[in-house]
């Protein structure tokens, strides 16, 4: 893969010493791509080429899930674009769906750097962001003149996270005015509760504190959906942390259920740092944040075993962790997920990673 002989090596050596000004600079190529169909069109050739050509595999299979349909069950995971300016350009490298975000109420410059780490022995990332993004009212006034040609079909998931100057007992109308200002432009939304780096965030996972949250949401997503005339609400899915035990899962399940929520993506990035290899640096296993790759892939399987088994099919499930093949991708969906989405297989896979796994698939 050229990415990988090329690329990456160049990327994560000298030239790429800082992980995040490095990610800054890719997505400021792909957001400047995005403003011109030709360059959107030169990014699409790029990816193909990386994924191997036409050749390679057969069709990608669409999925009907959460009454929308997907041209193909991988997507991208929230995090890489948080604020929505590279959206046709990563449509274009083959995803079936981009979900970006986090995005908050209010701006923020999230947690002082540095505050992303990469661990290449393990094929794994270590953030610490902190929710950095524009804000909701700047990312809607983006996306409102994002034309929705540009996706090429590909659908757009919007996620939600609480403003770390807002109070945990003001989360409920925090989330709220995102949704406010956002609800045109999303597919769907999905519920940030379990980032480990806003202070207090994984509380919201808790059994009142959730209900609450989810009963002002999708109460809200029925008042949008009757006033637009819309057949059903836009979907609401709610993220979990892998931390979780199998008690505070089923919890998550039986409030997801009680209050409407559309699915569930599991899971989050994780505080444990299991499955690290003696070759990672002890000072990079001792940096705070939230560990993510293909650490984490066993931890994913599991929940999205038990999610799904719980939920049954009123709770589809995104499978979220660790997803750098068609292999890692298939057993996730065997496990029980209706889709799949990455971000760091991403990084260390490169632009033909949508387009290998869909048609693998």
């Amino acid at each position: 893969m050229l990415y990988q002989r090329v690329a990456r090596p160049l990327l994560f050596g000298v030239a790429g010493r800082d992980p995040e000004a490095i990610h800054e600079r890719m997505l400021g190529a792909l957001a400047l791509a995005s403003r011109s169909s030709a360059l959107t069109r030169a990014v699409a050739l790029l990816g193909e080429i990386d994924a191997g050509g036409r050749r390679a595999t057969g069709k990608p299979q669409e999925r009907n899930v959460f009454g929308l349909r997907f041209p193909n069950p991988v997507g991208l995971a929230a995090g890489f674009d948080k604020n929505g300016v590279a959206i046709p350009a990563l449509a274009a490298l083959g995803f079936g769906f981009v979900e970006i975000g986090t995005i908050t109420r209010y701006a923020q410059p999230g947690n002082p750097r540095p505050r992303l780490f990469r661990l290449p022995a393990d094929e794994a990332l270590i953030n610490r962001m902190g929710f950095n993004n524009q804000g909701a009212e700047a990312v809607a006034l983006r996306l409102a003149r994002l034309p929705r040609r540009a996706l090429g079909g590909a659908l757009l998931g919007i996620s939600l996270g609480k403003s770390k100057i807002t109070p945990l007992d003001d989360a409920v109308d925090d989330y709220l005015g995102s949704l406010e200002l956002l609800y045109p432009f999303g597919d769907y939304f999905a519920v940030n509760i379990s980032s480990p780096n806003t202070p207090g965030l994984r509380a919201l996972q808790e059994r009142d504190r959730l209900d609450a949250l989810l009963a002002a949401l999708t109460a809200r997503l029925r008042a949008y959906a009757d006033r637009d005339r819309r057949a059903a609400p836009k979907p609401l899915l709610v993220k979990v942390a892998p931390d979780l035990d199998d008690t505070a899962l089923a919890e998550v399940v039986e409030v997801c259920l009680a209050r409407g929520a559309s699915g569930l993506i599991a899971v989050n990035t994780t505080i444990s740092r299991d499955g690290l290899s003696e070759r990672t640096p002890t000072t990079l296993r001792a940096e705070a944040g939230g560990l993510s790759g293909r650490p984490l892939q066993q931890r994913a399987l599991e929940v999205v075993r038990f999610l799904a088994a719980r939920g049954a099919e009123r709770l589809p499930v995104v499978g979220c962790g660790g997803v750098f093949t068609v292999d890692d991708a298939r057993r996730l969906l065997d496990a029980g997920a209706a889709l799949v989405q990455l971000y760091t297989g991403f990084i260390y896979e490169g632009p033909g990673i949508a387009r290998r796994i869909a048609r693998g698939l």
